[in-house]
């Protein structure tokens, strides 16, 4: 399919409403280990656990030989078999509310097409807003990159962490398949990458299951949640590299006096795999 092509898709939209269910967001709590956070309706829904809503909830007829959905509809039906959640930037205007209903309009903004070391590259942006109450509460700009397979990926090797600034706040996260599973389920994520280790490894050529971006992401904003004090005005990120069920990766956040903390997720390796930026509320 030519870029032409998927330029047409330039300005397609959807609009959908869905409640800010009290069980995802203690489903969430419960899977990150948060047992500090006691959440009720009517509360705020903390930063980015709006990605447990608004889901494509495809039949299961529906579903690709990878567990994605069949490429079309909102979205272009870029061919490239890989399929990536690469970035975004988000403003979050007013806290969403759990137990109320919420409206999604989302708008694809751009679609582009490179060709990069691995091959051909289709990068797509979307725009979504959500609103309750005709009051917007988030502005997201997604970053969705699809791409050719590449060469196998070689499992990073563990070594010691670098040194971080004094001050810096930092985490260990274990992954396991466990968690992979439970971050899966709440998210309506059906891609075989992070569950199905066969697939991973003998398909797509990671030397295990994949933890997600989004779930990285969250662990980042739950490290400013936890030790900011204040709320979150926006946040954004990248990823660099995957991380894998293998072994052990950290967070760093680094707060500057400027009101941000920049943030990072260190493979086992010290690699950094994703960069995010915190902003806070003045």
């Amino acid at each position: 399919m030519e870029q032409q092509h998927y330029a047409d898709w330039i300005g397609s939209s959807e609009r959908l409403e869905e409640e800010i269910a009290l069980t995802a967001v203690q489903g969430l709590a419960a899977t990150l280990d948060d047992t500090q956070s006691q959440f009720q309706a009517g509360e705020a829904l903390p930063p980015l656990w709006h990605w447990l809503y608004f889901l494509p909830r495809v039949a299961q007829s529906g579903l690709g030989p990878d567990g994605h959905p069949h490429r079309g509809g909102f979205l272009p039906p870029v061919a490239l078999p890989r399929r990536m959640f690469a970035g975004a930037r988000t403003q979050f205007h007013s806290p969403l509310r759990i137990g109320q209903l919420a409206v999604r309009e989302g708008t694809v903004l751009n679609v582009t097409e490179k060709q990069g070391k691995s091959g051909q590259l289709v990068f797509i942006t979307v725009r979504y807003r959500i609103s309750q109450q005709n009051r917007l509460c988030v502005d997201e700009q997604q970053d969705i990159v699809y791409r050719q397979p590449g060469t196998a990926v070689a499992a990073p090797s563990p070594s010691d962490w670098p040194g971080v600034p004094e001050g810096a706040w930092t985490k260990t996260i274990i992954p396991d398949p466990v968690l992979l599973f439970r971050f899966s389920a709440l998210t309506f994520n059906a891609h075989r990458i992070h569950y199905d280790r066969p697939y991973a490894t003998g398909e797509e050529g990671y030397p295990g299951l994949v933890v997600h971006g989004p779930l990285t992401a969250i662990q980042l904003m739950e490290l400013v949640r936890h030790h900011a004090g204040q709320p979150v005005a926006s946040f954004s990120f990248r990823g660099q590299a995957p991380l894998f069920d293998l072994a052990a990766y950290r967070l760093v956040g680094v707060p500057a006096s400027s009101g941000t903390i920049e943030l990072q997720a260190q493979g086992p390796d010290g690699k950094i795999t994703m960069k995010a930026t915190a902003t806070l509320v003045n």
